[in-house]
């Protein structure tokens, strides 16, 4: 991938992750809340992504996303340790919810997500822009 087509691509999963959190505000006003909780991990690993690609860090599943930032932005001390906890959250509410037998989520415990999701992606957002 070219300097250009990467910086496309950051430019697109980020413009993806906001998007993707507005959808999951949607879902969320509509009572839809296993459906918010999906497109919530959805916004974070989409900033993640970019963040990854940004930094030419491969891979190829959401494990490898995951270990991958954990590795090269929560452990280096880029980024702090909450939004590693919670994509990791977010990954396994989202388990639970697209997969759980009989399983729905509260809003109590879905709606403070929001702020920290948004305030995640912002982060990813400025540390992608430091690495110009």
């Amino acid at each position: 991938m070219s300097l250009e087509e990467r910086s496309e691509y950051v430019q697109y999963r980020i413009k993806s992750a906001l998007n993707t959190f507005d959808a999951a505000k949607v879902l969320a006003e509509n009572g839809f809340w296993n459906s918010a909780v999906n497109r919530l991990y959805y916004a974070v690993f989409y900033a993640v992504n970019a963040l990854l690609v940004k930094n030419e860090i491969d891979s190829v599943s959401h494990s490898g996303v995951r270990s991958q930032f954990s590795l090269h932005f929560i452990k280096s001390g880029k980024l702090d340790r909450k939004y590693g906890a919670l994509l990791s959250e977010l990954y396994d509410w989202r388990q639970k919810a697209d997969y759980g037998n009989v399983f729905d989520f509260e809003p109590e415990s879905v709606k403070p997500r929001f702020n920290d999701v948004l305030e995640m992606i912002r982060e990813i957002e400025k540390e992608i822009a430091k690495s110009v």
